[in-house]
C-alpha cells in the first residue's frame, strides 16, 4: 500500500469523462503523482494499481507515443509506472505489469487459475510411451535432465529430484502472472498463464499458455510472429520467431528456433538452433544444429550435432508401441538423407553417412567415419581426426556461444580431446589390435558388431588413435609443466606431476557438455539421495564446482594413463622419459596438422571451382574461384594450421628445454 492512495472524485470524474469505466471506483488505488490525463476508453474491473504516466514511449522511425491507458478493458493488475497500454480486444486480467511496459493491440493476456508457468510439465523425452518422462523448471540445466532422463535404475535419485521440482514449481505457483519492466507485447492474439522476465519482446504471436519467459536486461528473449507455444519454459537470450510450434519444450539459454519448426515433448539447452525441421522428444544437449525442412529428429540424444538435410532416424520398429530411442555423441554430423534405425548408439565426432538399419552401437570407435555400402553399415575407424571439418567445428562453438546472461545454466567443455574421448580411443585401438589378429573375412573385411571394417582402414586407425593418445598426453604434460616453469630437481618433477587427489581416476561421462570423472557424477547423485543436498540450487552448484574443477581431475587421469604409457610409476620417470614424450608430441602434433593441411587443400581443387567463372575459360574459373572463396594460402584455417605447427614446436622445444636444464642441475 506504500505511496498509493485512493482514487478522488475529481479523478473519477476526469476518467467518466473519457468514457472509462468501473464497477467499483472504491477498489482502485493510484500512486502519488497520478494524474487520470492520459486514461481513455478504458474499463477496470476487480482490485486495480495503478501508476503513473509522464513519459513518452520511444519507437522505431522516431516515432512518440505518451505513457497512458486506451481502449482496454483490465481486471485485477497492478499497472506500473509509464506502461502504455492500448488497444486490448478482449481483456488483461490478473498481472502485475512492471514499469515501463508496452501492450498493444492484443485479444487476451489472462491468468485463468493458479499455475506454476510450466514449471513441473512432465516432457516424455526419449521414450514417447513415457519411460524417461521428467519434469522441467525455470533454471533448468541440461546435466540435471540428464539426470531425471537417464538415471531412471536410480529410483531414490528420481523421487529426489521431482520432489525438489514439485516444491519449487509449488513457490512458483500464482493466481497472478508477471510482466516484467520493459517488455513489449504487441499484435498478439492469446496469451494466458504466462509469466514475462523483464525486456522481453513478444510480437504477433498466436498463443502462448503455461509457460515461462524468463528474459532479462542482459539476455532478452524474443517471440516473434505467428509462434503457438503451449506448456513450456524459455530461458534467457533466446529467440522464438517465425510461426514456431512448441508442446511441452524447454528452451535453455542462447537458442533460436524458427522458420516454421516444430517440436513436440523436446528439451533444447544452450545454443541450439532448429529452423524448418521437427523434433520429437529429443533431448538437443548444446549446440545441436538442424537448418533444413526435411530433417526430422526423434527420440533421441544429440549434443554437437550438425543434421544435414533429410536426415531422420525411426522408432517405429516396434510391436509394444514408440519405445526405441538412441543416443548419438558429441560432435557428430550426418550427411544428406541419413537415416539410423533405433535403438542405437554413435560414438563420439563421428561423420553418418546414409541409411543404417543394423542398430549400431559404435560407442568405442570415436573420429570415425559410418558410411553404408550395399545396405552394410562400414566402419572407418578415427579418420575424422584428420578431417579439417571436425577442427572447424571446434573452433566455432565457443564463438557460437549466444549466452549474454552472466549466470549460465549450462556448464559446457568444448574439448575435443579429453579423457571422456581419449578412453574411447585407447578402448578402440585396442578393439582394432585384438580384430587385427585374426584373418579378415573372405571379401577382405572384418567384422564388428554390425559393422565392418576394411583391412587398410583397420590399420589406419590404429595409427590415427595411437597419435592422438600421445597428443592428449603431450597436451596435459606440458600445461602441468608449464603451469610451474622451474623445477629444481628431478625428484621436484616426480613430486609435482603426481597427482594431488584421486579424483579423475576410472571412467569418464559426458552430462550433455559436462566431460567428469563417473566417480564424481556417483558422488553427486549419493548426497542427493542421502538427503546432504537438499536444492536444486546445490545440484547445479556442484555441477558448477565439478566444471570448475575439470583440469584437475584431467591430470589425475592423465598421470595414470602417463604411467601407462612409460610402463612405469611417476617416480620412477627420468627426464628422457619425459623429453621423448614431448619429441613424440611434436611429431604427432605436426603429423595431424598436416593431415589437416591436405584435407583443407581438397577444398581448393580443380573439381571445387566447378560453377565458377561461368563465361570464361579456366584463368577466368581460378580469378572467380579466388574472389569469392579467397586462395588456400590466405585462407584463415590454413593459416592457423601452419601457424599451430611453429607454436606447437616452440612449445614442445622449450618444455625439454626446461626440463634438460633440471636434469644437469
Amino acid at each position: 500500500m506504500q505511496n498509493y492512495r485512493n482514487i478522488t472524485e475529481s479523478e473519477i470524474s476526469k476518467l467518466q469523462a473519457e468514457k472509462c469505466k468501473c464497477t467499483n471506483w472504491g477498489n482502485i488505488l493510484v500512486k502519488e503523482g497520478f494524474t487520470p490525463d492520459f486514461i481513455e476508453g478504458t474499463t477496470f474491473s476487480g482490485k486495480i494499481k495503478l501508476g503513473v504516466f509522464k513519459k513518452n514511449i520511444q519507437y522505431p522511425g522516431g516515432i512518440e507515443k505518451h505513457s497512458g491507458i486506451s481502449n482496454a478493458f483490465i481486471h485485477n493488475c497492478t499497472i506500473g509506472d509509464d506502461c502504455l497500454i492500448s488497444n486490448v480486444k478482449n481483456y488483461i486480467a490478473n498481472y502485475e505489469v512492471e514499469d515501463n511496459v508496452v501492450i498493444e493491440n492484443c485479444e487476451l493476456i489472462s491468468v485463468e487459475e493458479e499455475t506454476s508457468f510450466g514449471n513441473g510439465t512432465p516432457v516424455n523425452v526419449m521414450d514417447e510411451t513415457g519411460g524417461r518422462q521428467l519434469l522441467i523448471y525455470d533454471q533448468m540445466s541440461a546435466h540435471s535432465a540428464y539426470f531425471q532422463a537417464f538415471y531412471k535404475h536410480r529410483p531414490r535419485l528420481i523421487q529426489t529430484m521431482e520432489k525438489m521440482i514439485l516444491d519449487y514449481s509449488k513457490n512458483k505457483s500464482s493466481n497472478t502472472g508477471r510482466i516484467g519492466s520493459h517488455t513489449r507485447i504487441s499484435n498478439c492474439k492469446q496469451i494466458t498463464n504466462v509469466n514475462f522476465g523483464s525486456y522481453s519482446s513478444i510480437m504477433g504471436v498466436s498463443r502462448l499458455k503455461n509457460g515461462s519467459v524468463n528474459s532479462n536486461q542482459a539476455a532478452p528473449v524474443t517471440i516473434g510472429p505467428g509462434v503457438i507455444a503451449d506448456d513450456f519454459i524459455i530461458s534467457s537470450g533466446s529467440e522464438i520467431i517465425d510461426g514456431t510450434i512448441l508442446n511441452n519444450c524447454f528452451i535453455g539459454q542462447g537458442c533460436i528456433l524458427g522458420k516454421h519448426y516444430s517440436a513436440a515433448h523436446s528439451l533444447f539447452f544452450s545454443n541450439c538452433q532448429g529452423f524448418h525441421g521437427e523434433a520429437c522428444s529429443i533431448f538437443a544437449g548444446p549446440y545441436t544444429v538442424t537448418h533444413h525442412k526435411s530433417t526430422l529428429l526423434i527420440a533421441g540424444m544429440f549434443s554437437f550435432l550438425n543434421a544435414g538435410s533429410g536426415s531422420n532416424q525411426s522408432n517405429h520398429m516396434y510391436k509394444l508401441g514408440p519405445i526405441h530411442h538412441g543416443i548419438i555423441e558429441r560432435g557428430t554430423k550426418t550427411t544428406s538423407d541419413s537415416y539410423i534405425l533405433w535403438p542405437a548408439k554413435i560414438g563420439p565426432f563421428t561423420l553418418v553417412m546414409g541409411r543404417h538399419y543394423k542398430n549400431p552401437d559404435t560407442t568405442d570407435m570415436p573420429f570415425s567415419y559410418l558410411i553404408e555400402n550395399k545396405d552394410e553399415s562400414w566402419l572407418v575407424p578415427a579418420v575424422n581426426l584428420r578431417s579439417v571439418g571436425t577442427i572447424r567445428d571446434a573452433m566455432k562453438w565457443p564463438k557460437r556461444d549466444n549466452r549474454k546472461d552472466p549466470e549460465k545454466h549450462d556448464f559446457i567443455n568444448h574439448n575435443l580431446l579429453s579423457p571422456y574421448t581419449i578412453a574411447r580411443m585407447v578402448n578402440g585401438k585396442n578393439i582394432l589390435e585384438e580384430l587385427q589378429k585374426t584373418p579378415p573375412g573372405s571379401s577382405g573385411k572384418y567384422s564388428w558388431g554390425t559393422t565392418s571394417i576394411s583391412k587398410k582402414s583397420l590399420e589406419r586407425g590404429i595409427d590415427l588413435y595411437q597419435t592422438a593418445i600421445v597428443k592428449f598426453l603431450g597436451n596435459s604434460l606440458i600445461s602441468k609443466l608449464l603451469s610451474r616453469n622451474h623445477f629444481s630437481s628431478v625428484e621436484d618433477i616426480r613430486n609435482y606431476l603426481k597427482p594431488g587427489t584421486n579424483k579423475g581416476e576410472g571412467d569418464w561421462v559426458d552430462l550433455s557438455g559436462l566431460i567428469t570423472p563417473k566417480s564424481e557424477v556417483e558422488e553427486l547423485i549419493s548426497r542427493i539421495e542421502k538427503g546432504v543436498i537438499h536444492s536444486l540450487k546445490e545440484i547445479e552448484g556442484y555441477f558448477r564446482y565439478l566444471h570448475e574443477s575439470y583440469y584437475t581431475f584431467e591430470w589425475t587421469w592423465a598421470a595414470r594413463l602417463l604411467e601407462k604409457h612409460l610402463k612405469k610409476s611417476i617416480g620412477e620417470i627420468t627426464v628422457e622419459d619425459l623429453s621423448s614424450l614431448i619429441r613424440d608430441w611434436v611429431k604427432s602434433v605436426v603429423q595431424l596438422d598436416e593431415l589437416l593441411y591436405v584435407d583443407a587443400k581438397k577444398e581448393f581443387t580443380l573439381s571445387a571451382m566447378t560453377g565458377f567463372g561461368i563465361d570464361g575459360d579456366h584463368e577466368v574459373k581460378k580469378q572467380d574461384f579466388e574472389k569469392v572463396r579467397g586462395s588456400f594460402e590466405k585462407n584463415i584455417l590454413v593459416t592457423e594450421i601452419l601457424n599451430h605447427i611453429q607454436r606447437k614446436t616452440k612449445l614442445g622445444n622449450r618444455t625439454i628445454e626446461m626440463l634438460e636444464k633440471t636434469g644437469t642441475a
